[in-house]
């Protein structure tokens, strides 16, 4: 915040980051604290590169990363974007003209603000009642009058001038106030990155990426050379349709037009924008990180253009875990998709790119209020849904002097040390790592290749640019042919990538699979969604990789050709195409088409089409989890997650023919070889899964030699309840340590009837006695019941692990003994209650400049009317005593 950083606060703060599990830091600079701005650094100033030179070094004796964006706030911009090249917006005004007279008006920008910054005009057509369309351009003079009197009829002039959006930096740092920048011109971008270049030289000051975040850029929908651009790539002129493309009205022409121009300024973007930003961070020996969704343009070949493709979680999920809470008031109404975060993974794994990336848990719920089981099963659909590589949203840099709670950002999560839960972050940390060292390991594993209809996307007559963002799901998305497929698919138990019309251009076949990269899957079928509008060339592409040897699966052909020009030519074009297709009944309502070493399949089900190829969706999605998959030396990875209301315990068929299967607990680390068979080329293996819980499966080829066996649960006794007085006290935490207690029955610390334990929020220590018979089961299962929030137990002295999510258990059998036992659980619940009472107080503790503080709904932040938060452990607490079975013991039910 304000880069008001110095050197004993960075080092202090990496260190707490290490020590809870972060593996690096990203830095992006933002507005700062109002009352510190002495202490305020000036962006990419030498004191700040020093600052950038201390923290990467100090990260590096940690073993952490650093990464940085490549500005301030977002979107790029700042005080080196000059009006000239800063973002442009079309302005088109018209002027009735009636034949045999001349223009009175002269032609310029009628808004005063937009004349400050010199507008061009660019283009000035007439159209006639009668259809004629005359180019006057040439006929304005240096003072802006027309000189052209039409012979007849009633006209109407339209003047384009290209002009400025005015809108500036959002949430900017100091230095970097300025103009956003036109990322559609090689000239803005070049002048742009110049800055950085004094600032950095010729090195990259130990930045492992430089980082641009979601687009954000509005009513950019120009650039000067706009008409020269579009001419080059769409081959005509867009100036005799200038009408159209300011128009709203619902024809053929204007949706085929736009869909031509929006093609433009996705290219222009790639082009101008990405290359040459690429290959500024690679000349420095940095790659490059990016959020394409929000921008205009084929978001699969935006996100492949960088090393790592990001997206981002923004609101919750529902999902059907019991004793989830999810409280409607402290939510965004916006769900994230998995098949949105799909285009991220999709990109980089067709394009043969090891790391997908997410920012994780934006406005996962309102501030303070956010707990780790929350954020488990949020996560977890990230991780399903192809993303190896997770960043926290977000952790604000606050010096020790601040008092609690320090600087914090807008925008929740606020996973800062300031948080009540930061003393078990660790355990969160630790679950991710285990999951991320699998999903990094290999390659994705998916055999389906997915054609995403770009052009049904761009075909429409509404609006100029079009955003692809992530809000707006529900019209470009969810209405499709595309995404019902895509849904169907995944949750039939098909892995499937999206690929886009440039893609397929790329792609080979090799041995009957279709390669799109050297690191990238061997998918095994092609799959065409009904679409209205495909090209000559991407429908001539999927023919020719059928001739190759692929294997093509296409639900509908498609009906028409997108664009304008030459429309009559490429629709024959498409036609002659389709039609020599030439398809024989293949039975169950598949059309088969054989041609070269491949084959074309026509068909309305498009899973019978699979199944009829032998290509086989992974049946453990019939119990309801879900799955994603690598590719490794040695066989295949399984992440699994049960986000079902119900227990699974049963057996499941695994795609894969394994000499033996592993079995990792990413939950609490543990591993053992699971009961497996393996026939007709598939394994089965039995998994034990409560609501909540996620396993990996290494299904190797090798025998896993020297791996214990895994213990499955059989049969349970009757529960032992730990019911006897519990000792209370509060170890640390504010705004003071409530008094001790005793309790004989557990209930929430905000009950006890003390005003210091309603306000706190921290970490207090339950103990308690219980006796235990003899040891006469093979294990016990410890079930924390409620917990709010997070609990780290001991038994008996020795520390068990850190229970952050449902369900609150874990294996104790082997710190039991008979006789008297001692339990620990120190229980760290949210910082709502807190807050709540400084804000009941009247307490400043947020000040700061531009957007200040706001709560979910982005209005003005207010605590004092929350109720207090349920706090500490619930219970109620028991101790399951059960048989186990080893894996070569129970066989396979």
């Amino acid at each position: 915040m304000g880069s008001a950083v110095d050197e004993q606060n960075i080092e202090r703060l990496l260190e707490e980051y290490a020590a809870a599990g972060l593996g690096g830091v990203e830095i992006a600079p933002i507005y700062g604290a109002m009352g510190h701005e002495s202490r305020y650094i000036d962006f990419l100033s030498p004191a700040w590169m020093h600052m950038l030179d201390f923290t990467v070094n100090k990260a590096d004796s940690l073993g952490m990363g650093v990464d940085m964006t490549q500005g301030t706030g977002w979107p790029f911009g700042g005080p080196q974007v000059k009006p000239e090249h800063a973002a442009t917006k079309l302005i088109v005004q018209t002027y009735p003209l009636k034949g045999g007279q001349t223009l009175k008006e002269t032609l310029e920008v009628q808004d005063p603000k937009q004349r400050e910054l010199n507008p061009k005009l660019q283009a000035v057509m007439a159209y006639s009642l009668a259809g004629e369309v005359v180019n006057v351009t040439d006929k304005v003079g240096p003072d802006g009058k027309l000189s052209w009197k039409p012979e007849a009829s009633n006209w109407t002039i339209y003047a384009a001038f290209s002009g400025k959006t005015r809108q500036m930096v959002k949430r900017a740092a100091p230095g970097g106030v300025g103009y956003t920048l036109n990322h559609l011109s090689e000239d803005a971008v070049e002048t742009y990155l110049e800055r950085f270049s004094s600032a950095f030289g010729e090195q990259n000051y130990g930045v492992r990426a430089f980082y641009n975040d979601s687009y954000e850029v509005y009513d950019a929908d120009w650039s000067p050379d706009f008409f020269e651009a579009f001419r080059e790539r769409r081959g005509y002129d867009l100036r005799p349709y200038l009408r159209e493309l300011v128009s709203e009205a619902h024809s053929d022409t204007v949706a085929r037009l736009k869909s031509d121009y929006r093609e433009t300024m996705g290219e222009l973007l790639l082009d101008h924008f990405y290359e040459p930003w690429n290959a500024w961070a690679h000349q420095r020996n940095s790659i490059t990180k990016n959020q394409a969704h929000g921008s205009p343009g084929n978001l699969l070949d935006l996100y492949a253009a960088v090393d790592i493709p990001e997206c981002e979680t923004f609101g919750s999920s529902y999902f059907p875990i019991p004793g989830l809470r999810r409280d409607s008031a402290d939510v965004r109404n916006v769900d994230p998709d998995p098949i949105m975060l799909k285009f991220a993974s999709s990109a980089a794994h067709v394009t043969g790119k090891k790391l997908v990336s997410s920012e994780t848990f934006t406005w996962l719920g309102e501030h303070f209020k956010t707990a780790y089981s929350q954020m488990k099963p949020e996560v977890e659909q990230v991780f399903l849904s192809g993303v190896n590589h997770v960043f926290y949203h977000g952790v604000t840099y606050s010096p020790e002097d601040v008092a609690w709670p320090g600087w914090l950002f807008y925008a929740s999560l606020n996973l800062t040390p300031a948080n009540s839960l930061w003393p078990q972050f660790s355990g969160f940390n630790n679950y991710i790592t285990r999951v991320q060292s699998v999903l990094q390991a290999g390659s994705a594993d998916n055999e389906l290749l997915v054609y995403w209809p770009i052009y049904d996307v761009w075909s429409k007559p509404e609006g100029m640019e079009m955003l692809i963002k992530v809000h707006d799901i529900d019209e470009w998305l969810h209405p499709t042919q595309f995404y019902k497929q895509s849904k169907q698919l995944m949750e039939a138990g098909y892995s499937l990538d999206f690929v886009s019309d440039k893609m397929l251009q790329q792609a080979s076949v090799q041995e009957g699979n279709i390669m799109t990269a050297a690191a990238a899957p061997a998918y095994r079928v092609l799959v065409i969604p009904q679409s209205e509008h495909m090209s000559v060339e991407t429908l001539e592409r999927v023919i020719q990789l059928a001739k190759e040897g692929a294997t093509v699966v296409v639900e509908a052909l498609p009906d028409d050709v997108p664009g304008l020009h030459n429309l009559e030519e490429r629709r024959q074009e498409l036609n002659q195409l389709k039609a020599s297709l030439a398809f024989t009944d293949a039975g169950n309502g598949i059309r088969q088409m054989k041609t070269g070493n491949g084959e074309i399949l026509l068909a309305g089900d498009v899973q019978q089409a699979l199944a009829y190829k032998g290509i086989q969706r992974e049946a453990l999605t019939d119990t309801g989890l879900k799955f994603t998959r690598r590719q490794v030396n040695d066989g295949k990875y399984y992440y699994l997650v049960n986000h079902t209301p119900k227990t699974v315990d049963t057996t499941i068929p695994l795609n894969v023919t394994a000499q033996a299967v592993v079995l990792m607990d990413p939950q609490s680390g543990n591993a053992g070889l699971a009961a497996s068979t393996t026939e007709n080329n598939r394994t089965v293996v039995r998994v034990q899964m409560k609501p909540g819980e996620a396993l990996i499966l290494h299904a190797t080829s090798g025998q896993a030699p020297g791996m214990v066996a895994w213990q499955y649960l059989e049969k349970a006794g009757a529960p032992i309840a730990v019911n006897g007085d519990w000792a209370l006290r509060f170890t640390q935490g504010g705004p003071a340590l409530p008094a001790d207690q005793k309790m004989s029955q557990l209930k929430s610390w905000t009950e006890l009837g003390d005003k210091k334990a309603e306000a706190f929020s921290g970490t207090g220590e339950y103990t308690t006695t219980f006796e235990m018979p003899a040891k006469s089961a093979e294990e016990y299962v410890l079930d924390l019941g409620k917990v709010n929030e997070s609990a780290r137990v001991w038994i008996n002295g020795q520390e068990v692990g850190i229970l952050n999510s449902i369900p609150f258990e874990t294996r104790v059998g082997q710190y039991l003994k008979p006789g008297k036992n001692t339990l620990k659980v120190e229980v760290a619940n949210l910082m709502a209650n807190r807050i709540r009472d400084m804000d009941q107080k009247k307490m400043e503790w947020r000040k700061y400049h531009e957007i200040n503080f706001v709560n979910i709904d982005y209005k003005p932040f207010d605590a004092s009317v929350w109720k207090p938060m349920p706090s500490g452990l619930l219970g109620p607490v028991t101790i399951t005593p059960y048989t186990t079975a080893a894996a070569k013991e129970v066989g396979l039910r």
